[in-house]
């Protein structure tokens, strides 16, 4: 079959370089090799251990590891994670803290399709968890997606959000990250029509690519080059028989941390140069900064090939969103028929993603919406991944997102409390 022996290399070599690895580390591990004094002895274990263990996480979901918050009570709640609303290609979760009174806000994280998997917004549930009842877009692997499921793209991805909209109820705040921003504005426009009832309360957008004209950055500039051809015939791949989406067309989760690892290459390999000297001296350890952020970072999914496809040709080369002209089903979604819901656009001063511009092109487009139900924050000294997940989320931009949802809420809610340690 056509593109399935690509993909089956890509995966040999992941696994032989895996094997290289453990090898390495195995052979100069023997305790005998401590006589010899040769410090290419340990530096070649400590090469084994960091290469075994990269190329082993690239093919591993990464668990959620939240346990417990402390609560206002001086007690620490302990966390379930259920699934709200199963799904072929995604699950709505709710993180359940028990012995908890609702908190009055009830906030849907929309996390990005864009190669990682939801886990990468980890410790944005973990700062939003004491203060809000949590809910999470747990998008799946399409490697693991049977082909018999059938096709997924930017469309089916925002009846998926209208859907799990309306499980959620009435009272909702929504929160989009990166990607999913263009597809959560056009969701809740799709329900002003369709289900008023069904609209969140607030549509907060984060560092989305709203209008990508409006600023350019690597990531549009290779939108507006590359052709469509071009990324059918070098991008897209056949899932392997490994899997159970054999034959399924995807984007590889491999190659597109290729693509992510080029994009910074410089910076990944001094700290893979700095994490190996680190282990050769004894001074890391399993969860230092190094492991905890590469092992989010390395493990990677495959995104179906016409979700993929579909954002480039109808997000980034059509505009549709930008010029709303998107359309759902066969219907066109107007962005003007949003009235009712809050709209607030976060946008960092150096991203280099989704640039200072891009996003909050979301407030003209909503044309039917009172200035008063608008705002817009930029962040000036942060980048894509500090908008939501570092240090300018947790002190400056989560108390503003919190802020603005009690202010378009009627729900009595509890006090807001500060960003833990721990929640760091």
């Amino acid at each position: 079959m056509k593109h399935l022996l690509t993909y089956d290399m890509m995966e040999s070599i992941r696994v032989t370089n895996q094997w290289l690895g453990s090898t390495a580390r195995a052979m100069c591990g023997y305790p005998q090799l401590g006589l010899i004094p040769n410090p290419m002895i340990k530096l070649t274990a400590a090469w084994g251990e960091v290469m075994e263990r990269s190329f082993e996480r690239m093919i591993a979901k990464p668990d959620w590891n939240i346990h417990s918050i402390p609560g206002a009570d001086g007690r620490d709640h302990l966390v379930d994670i259920e699934c709200v609303m199963p799904r072929a290609f995604g699950d709505l979760i709710r993180f359940k803290v028990q012995g908890r009174a609702p908190t009055g806000r009830k906030v849907l994280l929309v996390a990005p399709m864009s190669g990682h998997y939801a886990t990468l917004l980890r410790s944005t549930v973990v700062s939003l968890l004491p203060d809000c009842d949590v809910y999470i877009t747990d998008w799946h692997n399409a490697r693991d997606i049977p082909v018999s499921e059938g096709k997924f793209d930017i469309e089916d991805y925002t009846l998926y959000l209208v859907d799990f909209l309306r499980e959620m109820g009435p009272d909702t705040h929504v929160i989009a990250v990166c990607q999913p921003a263009p597809l959560a504005l056009a969701a809740t426009a799709y329900l002003a029509e369709e289900d008023p009832d069904a609209q969140p309360r607030t549509l907060t957008l984060i560092g989305g690519p709203i209008d990508p004209d409006a600023a350019a950055t690597d990531v549009t500039d290779f939108g507006n080059r590359i052709t469509m051809g071009t990324l059918e015939r070098h991008v897209v791949q056949r899932v392997g028989f490994k899997y159970m989406g054999a034959g399924r067309m995807v984007y590889p989760g491999l190659q597109q941390l290729s693509s992510f690892m080029a994009m910074n290459a410089e910076k990944h390999a001094k700290a893979f140069s700095n994490q190996i000297l680190a282990v050769a001296k004894g001074e890391a350890s399993d969860h230092d900064k190094h492991n905890r952020f590469y092992d989010e970072y390395l493990a990677v999914m495959d995104m179906t090939a016409e979700f993929y496809l579909s954002t480039v040709e109808r997000i980034f080369k059509g505009l549709e969103i930008a010029q709303n002209r998107f359309t759902v089903a066969g219907k066109q979604v107007d962005l003007g028929k949003i009235t009712t819901v809050a709209v607030k656009t976060v946008e960092g001063g150096k991203d280099d993603i989704s640039a200072p511009g891009q996003c909050v092109a979301a407030l003209r487009l909503c044309t039917g919406l009172p200035e008063s139900k608008k705002a817009n924050y930029l962040e000036p000294n942060a980048g894509h991944y500090g908008i939501f997940a570092g240090k300018s989320w947790r002190t400056n931009i989560r108390p503003l997102v919190l802020n603005f949802i009690d202010a378009n809420c009627d729900v009595p809610k509890t006090p807001v409390s500060a960003v833990t340690t721990a929640a760091e």
